[in-house]
């Protein structure tokens, strides 16, 4: 008798000891009881009868699935292939057991058809450049489709178009004509600028009597600076208006200091202004 009762003590510790489940943080455990769905349990310890109930376990972490690459052909009729990742999570562990058989196959499904569909319906120009609407059309589209099975797609991101090897090259040619028609905008802007500036210092001059000889006789000096050996310049007459009624020797005396500059002369040469008195004797 003693016997039989230190059994049953044994196989009810045993029964006992058999039900007790420690669930982690990130899980949680659906609870069928007599094959009913009755329950959530979790985080922690908890027990489950043997025999009478049986749990099913939920992962709630993120998980990252990679949507195989998809065949496309875009709004403008061009063939293309494309790949994304999908980012989900369990939020209700008992909608993800009882609604859907294998939510994660599920998942994978939606998303692909769901990626052809919606690429579809764009031009390529469009996939290349505005990825942020597209990834956010795809993830609530998607996210949409499996609420239902207690899913949440947190985001959807397209990671890579393929094209043809020969619209490569014609979006190559593309980009380099528009980079030349840049460049030339650029380059009309800066002679616009330059003209206009131009403008402005020829008005400058213009109503200064006289700046344009002082600006040739400066251009003179500068090229003189050079060692040519042979210079040609203008002496304007406005230079010596107000020595008109003056003898000559006033007007060599102006100009020898410049021809001096000019010449690069230290041994005393001198301009000689012909004597019209002498010539005609």
């Amino acid at each position: 008798m003693g016997e039989l009762l230190g059994i049953g003590i044994f196989i009810v510790l045993g029964y006992l000891i058999s039900g007790i489940k420690f669930v982690k943080e990130y899980d949680r455990l659906v609870i069928f009881t007599l094959g009913k769905a009755t329950g959530i349990k979790g985080p922690g310890p908890t027990f489950v009868y043997p025999v009478l109930q049986s749990q099913k376990k939920v992962d709630l972490r993120v998980i990252t699935m990679s949507i195989p690459m998809q065949e496309i052909i875009t709004k403008d009729n061009v063939s293309a292939k494309t790949a994304a990742v999908c980012f989900f999570q369990v939020v209700d562990p008992f909608k993800a057991v009882t609604k859907v058989e294998d939510p994660f196959t599920a998942t994978s499904q939606i998303a692909q058809t769901t990626l052809r569909s919606v690429l579809g319906q764009h031009e390529l120009d469009e996939l290349l450049t505005e990825r942020d609407g597209i990834n956010h059309k795809l993830s609530a589209i998607i996210d949409r489709q499996t609420e239902g099975w207690g899913i949440k797609v947190n985001s959807v991101e397209v990671k890579d178009v393929e094209i043809p090897e020969s619209m490569q090259r014609a979006m190559a040619r593309q980009a380099e004509a528009e980079r030349e028609r840049r460049a030339k905008i650029v380059a009309a802007d800066g002679e616009l600028q330059a003209a206009e500036k131009l403008s402005q210092a020829a008005m400058k001059i213009s109503a200064a009597p006289g700046a344009m000889q002082l600006r040739q006789v400066q251009t003179m000096v500068e090229v003189s600076a050079e060692n040519n050996s042979t210079i040609i310049f203008p002496i304007p007459i406005e230079l010596f208006e107000h020595h008109r009624k003056s003898p000559l020797n006033n007007l060599e005396a102006m100009v020898q200091p410049l021809v001096e500059h000019l010449t690069g002369n230290q041994h005393g040469t001198t301009l000689k202004v012909p004597d019209k008195d002498k010539e005609q004797a």
